[in-house]
Parts: structure tokens; C-alpha cells; sequence
């Protein structure tokens, strides 16, 4: 049994191309299946992309699900590219996961857990 995944769109209807895009990231974290049991993906268009704005048009957020049902929050990826932002988040959990697994899991507040 594969990772779960849900994925919510904010301000914006979404498109199949961005639920591929998710899908193919979400491989990325298939390894980890051993502490993870999925995600839960929010993407929120933030405003209108309008030249010359400095704030970033879409805003990523990626909480992790562990096999014991514990929600780890990762930090807000923005992008003018909802795909960059979702790259950006992903990479965020394949460095939290990657600093986690040796320790064994990962606790709610998103940093990894060592038992000293």
C-alpha cells in the first residue's frame, strides 16, 4: 500500500497538471513509508501575480502524517510557480525525513526524535 495524499486548492479551482505534479513529488517520498503514512497538501493562491509585485503569488504548506498518526508540520514554501513552491515543500520533507528516519520517527513538532 502506497502513501496518501490529500491535497486542497485555496483561492484557485487547481488543475490535473498540479495533481500530477503532487503525484510525482509524492514518490519522492515513497522510501520513508517505513515512518510515513502520507501528507496533507494545502495550495493557496495568495493574489493575483502582478508585475512588480515582491510577495509571492502562491503559498505551499505540507504537513506530514507518520504511521503512528502524528501530524508534523513543515515550515510555508511561496512561489510565483505553485510547481516551484510544491518542489520547494517537498524538498523541506525529504530533509525532515531523511534527518528523522535514522532517529527512528518524528515527533509533532516536525523535528526529528533522539533517543539519547
Amino acid at each position: 500500500m502506497g502513501l496518501g495524499m490529500q491535497i486542497v486548492y485555496l483561492g484557485f479551482p487547481g488543475s490535473s497538471a498540479l495533481e500530477a505534479e503532487a503525484g510525482v513529488q509524492l514518490l519522492r517520498l515513497e522510501r520513508f513509508s517505513g515512518v510515513l503514512a502520507g501528507c496533507h497538501l494545502a495550495i493557496e493562491r495568495m493574489h493575483p501575480l502582478q508585475p512588480g509585485s515582491r510577495q509571492p503569488a502562491y503559498d505551499v504548506r505540507l504537513d506530514l502524517v507518520s504511521t503512528s498518526r502524528e501530524l508534523a508540520p513543515l515550515g510555508h514554501c511561496e512561489d510565483d510557480d505553485p510547481v516551484a513552491a510544491m518542489r520547494a515543500a517537498f524538498d523541506a520533507a525529504e530533509r525532515q525525513l531523511g534527518s528523522a528516519v535514522p532517529a527512528g520517527a518524528f515527533s509533532r513538532s516536525g523535528a526529528a526524535r533522539r533517543d539519547h
